[in-house]
């Protein structure tokens, strides 16, 4: 088959996959997070742990929730990595260095899953099992948690409770991540994913040397990893090994698992508001957006110009031969508009302009559809400057959703949309002018630039994956792209909750005709252009310097 019209049927079954499913899972999403009633397990949980499971909270309470139990997070599973060696399963893998426990822990607590290791020669299975792949679970689970707290700000009238964070996390983990992965790890152990306990064989090559090939409970990672929009992977070589990713098939079907949960919360968010267009509109925004990335990708990296490629018939540098270029580039799409971070093939080999879509697709704050739950959360923040904009322009206070958007509202909105910008400029700055940071580059100029700046990018929008080029396992980058992670996290989040909080305070105000309506094409039209307008004019100069002119040249 031309290859061309198989990736075009591909994008086109995922599409129809996501949008057969995203109405369900979303319906499913919002019975989860507004139910009253407990499960039996989840009542026990809460009884051991003395949390009041009909209780609600103030949006400061969930907040020190939230960071109580990230903090708690990092200690232990920092904690876990330096004892390794001693623990059940290590496989005799040796205690983590220091830097690279903090930088780890720091990473999967914040959903990031940065790597500065090499998974099946540095982590044992317990480590794996216990310390990362609960990770996966818990810090997804945090997400939603904190975009459906964002919901009932928007839903709720006159009170000052957001829910409760530990029944959310609960529910998140045992209602919905937890069943879901279990059925995808299933159909990944169907199609060849490895799932074991064993230490690995000894195989003979073809040259008449012997390898060992680690095993391991891999598929069960596997599904969490991408369902969750984690992006860690067993092996070193992620989803571009065979173990982890198979077949076509599996790839297409991991590519829906990270979409799967972020373009279903929309219409979770239009059932919980009591609007179901409210939804529609958001998730429009998002699909336009990754699409059109998914074509600019499949376009520089097909038919890029050059020797080499026009040999080959299109980029093939750094692409597992398996799935090809146009499934490559559908992969990265969905990983980088994601905050997953999972590869099938290296980004850093891209051709500079595609390299540079994949850049992009985070500098856009990874809002399209953007990770399990900081993609709705990270999106309705923009929405609201959406609204904002629009009332400028007529001359009158906005609302959205019934909720007036004042000084207040904004304040904390252009606080929240700066965080990120700020630490990824800030940190690469800081890398290109020290000889700690620019002796890690092995490709000078323009993109020795672009690692640097798709290093802290990926950090800071809690992404994971990376551009290969750059040797960041130094106390260098491991310190810094630790502190990145978590200010890309938590301070959002700060303000996401207080912006609910206010909001949940206020009473309704009825539409009017000069109300403007955010559930149609207009609004959606002028949603895409802030999220495009926000990360264009921050990142530009910065993308001129490095994918840019690289590619220029």
């Amino acid at each position: 088959m031309n290859p061309t019209l198989a990736a075009v049927l591909s994008v086109g079954l995922l599409v129809a996959a996501l949008v057969v499913v995203h109405r369900p899972l979303g319906s499913y999403l919002a019975r989860v997070y507004s139910g009253t009633t407990h499960l039996r397990v989840e009542r026990l949980l809460y009884r051991l742990s003395g949390v009041d499971g009909d209780g609600e909270q103030r949006w400061p309470a969930y907040l020190r929730s939230v960071l109580a139990f990230s903090a708690v997070s990092v200690l232990l599973l920092y904690g876990l990595q330096r004892v390794q060696h001693w623990l059940p399963l290590s496989l005799g893998r040796q205690n983590v260095a220091p830097d690279m426990s903090w930088n780890t822990a720091a990473s999967f607590v914040t959903n990031t899953n940065w790597q500065s290791y090499s998974g099946e020669q540095v982590m044992g299975h317990l480590v794996q099992m216990a310390g990362l792949a609960v990770q996966n679970f818990v810090s997804a689970a945090v997400g939603l948690a904190v975009a459906v707290a964002l919901i009932r700000g928007l839903a709720r009238s006159r009170t000052d409770r957001l829910g409760n964070f530990w029944v959310d996390l609960t529910r998140g983990s045992l209602r919905v991540l937890l069943p879901l992965a279990f059925v995808a790890a299933v159909v990944l152990v169907g199609f060849g994913a490895v799932q074991n306990f064993t230490h690995g064989f000894d195989a003979h090559t073809v040259q008449g040397a012997t390898q060992h090939i680690p095993g391991g409970p891999v598929a069960s990672q596997e599904s969490i990893k991408e369902l969750g929009t984690n992006g860690g992977g067993f092996y070193n070589a992620n989803s571009a090994h065979p173990f982890e990713n198979p077949t076509s098939f599996t790839n297409l079907f991991e590519v829906f698992l990270i979409l799967l949960i972020p373009f279903s919360l929309p219409y979770a968010f239009g059932r919980m508001v009591g609007d179901r267009r409210q939804g529609y509109a958001v998730v429009a925004a998002m699909a336009v957006i990754c699409l059109g990335a998914v074509v600019a990708s499949g376009v520089v990296e097909a038919h890029h110009p050059g020797a080499a490629p026009t040999a080959a018939g299109a980029s093939m540098e750094g692409k597992e031969t398996r799935f090809g270029v146009l499934a490559s580039s559908l992969f990265s799409v969905g990983t980088t508009m994601t905050s997953t971070g999972a590869v099938d093939s290296w980004h850093d080999s891209y051709t500079a302009l595609g390299g540079g879509v994949t850049l992009f697709d985070m500098h856009l704050g990874e809002v399209t559809p953007g990770g399990v739950g900081s993609g709705l959360y990270g999106a309705l923040v923009l929405a609201v400057l959406a609204v904002f904009l629009a009332g400028l322009m007529v001359g009158r206070t906005p609302e959205y959703l019934g909720k007036r958007i004042g000084a207040r509202e904004m304040k904390l909105v252009g606080l929240y949309i700066l965080v990120m910008p700020a630490t990824v400029l800030v940190f690469t700055g800081i890398a290109v002018v020290t000889k700690m940071g620019t002796s890690s580059i092995l490709n000078p100029g323009p993109h020795g630039l672009s690692e640097i700046l798709y290093a802290y990018t990926s950090a800071a929008n809690n992404n994971g994956s990376a551009f290969g080029g750059l040797s960041a396992n130094t106390m260098f980058y491991n310190v810094t792209t630790g502190l990145s992670v978590l200010i890309g996290r938590f301070v959002p989040i700060v303000f996401v909750l207080a912006l609910a909080g206010s909001l949940a305070k206020q009473q309704k105000v009825p539409a009017s005709a000069g109300t403007m309506p955010t559930h149609t094409p207009l609004f959606t039209v002028l949603f895409v252009g802030v999220i495009l307008i926000v990360a264009g004019l921050t990142f530009l100069p910065a993308l001129a310097l490095g994918p840019l002119a690289e590619g220029l040249a």
